[in-house]
C-alpha cells in the first residue's frame, strides 16, 4: 500500500512539473523568432513565398485562412503546429528542406501559441543589419532641382550615388574606382547633395582645398579619405560634419594639429591613422575630448623598430654584467 502511494506521489510530481513547464512564459524575441528565422522565412518570406504564406511580418502571419497558420490560444487548431509536427519525410511537413525542428522547439512553439501567440508589433523578421540600420535613419530630405543636377553631373563623371538601402532616400558615392582621374574638380556637385551620408574619397587625387566641397554635408556619417593627400588643413573642412561617426585618414599626412579641427565631432566612433603623422600625444589629446573614439593606428613600425632596439641595449647590459 506504502509503495503504491509512493508511486502515486511520484506521478503526481511529474505531472506537475510538466504542468510548471507549460506555464513557462514564452518570450517572442528570444524564443519563437530565432525558429522561424531559420527555419521558416526563406520559404515563407518576402523573398520566396510557398503555399501563399508569408511568416515574416505579424499582419501576415495572423491573416485569415481557409487553414490558419496560427490562431492565438488554439494551438490544435493551427496549421503551423500541425506542419512542424509532422514526421520527417511526410510531404507537408515544415521545414520542408533541412532539418525538422526538435521535440523542444515544436513544444516552445506550442506554449507560444497557447500563451496567446504574442507578437511585438513593428517586429519583422529576416531582415539584414542594413535595412535595420537603414530604417532606424531619420526621413531623407525631399531632393532639390539643385539635388537632381548635381546626381546628374555625378553620373556622367561615373560615379552612381545609389540609395544605401532600399526603399531609402540617403545616397553612396563611390569615388575610389576611378582612382587618380578623381580630382578637385569632380567633388563640386558634392556640395548640393544633401542627402549623401556615405562617401568614398579614397585612392584619388584630391587635395585640402577640394575637400571643401564637404563641408556643407551635415548628414554625412561615413567619409572614406584614405591614401590621399589630405593633410591637416584639409581637416578643418570637416568641423560643421557635426553626424560623422566614421573616418578614414590611413596613408595621409595627418598631423597632432589636424586632430584638433575633429575635437567637436562629437558622434566620432571611428577613426583610422595607420601610416600618419599623428603621435601618442596627439592621440591621447583627441581621446579625452572624445572618450567614447575608437582610435586605429595599425602596426607602428617606428615603435617596434625603437622596442627592439631598447631591449638590443638591455641585453647588452645583462651581457656586461656576466
Amino acid at each position: 500500500m506504502k509503495r503504491i502511494a509512493f508511486l502515486l506521489s511520484g506521478a503526481a510530481v511529474a505531472l506537475l512539473g510538466t504542468s510548471q513547464a507549460d506555464e513557462t512564459k514564452v518570450d517572442f524575441n528570444k524564443d519563437i523568432q530565432p525558429i522561424l528565422e531559420r527555419s521558416c522565412i526563406s520559404c515563407h518570406g518576402p523573398k520566396k513565398v510557398k503555399g501563399k504564406l508569408r511568416l515574416d511580418t505579424k499582419e501576415l502571419a495572423f491573416k485569415e485562412r481557409d487553414m490558419p497558420a496560427i490562431v492565438p490560444g488554439k494551438a490544435d487548431e493551427s496549421e503551423l503546429l500541425h506542419r512542424i509536427s509532422l514526421p520527417a519525410g511526410d510531404d507537408d511537413i515544415m521545414p520542408a528542406d533541412g532539418d525538422p525542428l526538435t521535440k523542444e522547439q515544436i513544444e516552445v512553439v506550442r506554449n507560444w501559441i497557447l500563451q496567446g501567440a504574442v507578437w511585438p508589433d513593428g517586429v519583422v523578421l529576416g531582415k539584414d543589419a542594413a535595412t535595420i540600420a537603414a530604417e532606424a535613419l531619420p526621413e531623407a530630405p525631399k531632393a532639390t532641382p539643385d539635388e537632381t543636377k548635381a546626381l546628374q553631373s555625378l553620373e556622367d563623371l561615373g560615379v552612381a550615388a545609389r540609395p544605401i538601402a532600399m526603399n531609402v532616400g540617403w545616397r553612396e558615392a563611390n569615388f575610389y574606382l576611378l582612382g587618380t582621374n578623381v580630382t578637385d574638380e569632380s567633388l563640386k556637385p558634392l556640395k548640393d547633395i544633401a542627402t549623401l551620408m556615405h562617401l568614398n574619397l579614397a585612392n584619388t587625387a584630391i587635395t585640402d582645398a577640394g575637400l571643401g566641397q564637404v563641408k556643407g554635408l551635415v548628414n554625412l556619417r561615413r567619409l572614406h579619405l584614405e591614401k590621399t593627400g589630405i593633410t591637416d588643413a584639409g581637416l578643418a573642412h570637416l568641423k560643421g560634419l557635426v553626424n560623422l561617426n566614421y573616418l578614414n585618414l590611413y596613408g595621409t599626412g595627418v598631423s597632432d594639429a589636424g586632430l584638433k579641427h575633429l575635437e567637436g565631432l562629437r558622434n566620432l566612433k571611428s577613426l583610422y591613422l595607420w601610416q600618419t603623422q599623428v603621435t601618442d600625444e596627439g592621440v591621447a589629446a583627441l581621446k579625452k575630448a572624445l572618450p567614447e573614439l575608437e582610435i586605429v593606428r595599425g602596426w607602428d613600425l617606428t615603435a617596434e623598430v625603437k622596442k627592439e632596439g631598447d631591449e638590443s641595449a638591455d641585453d647588452k647590459k645583462e651581457e656586461k654584467k656576466d
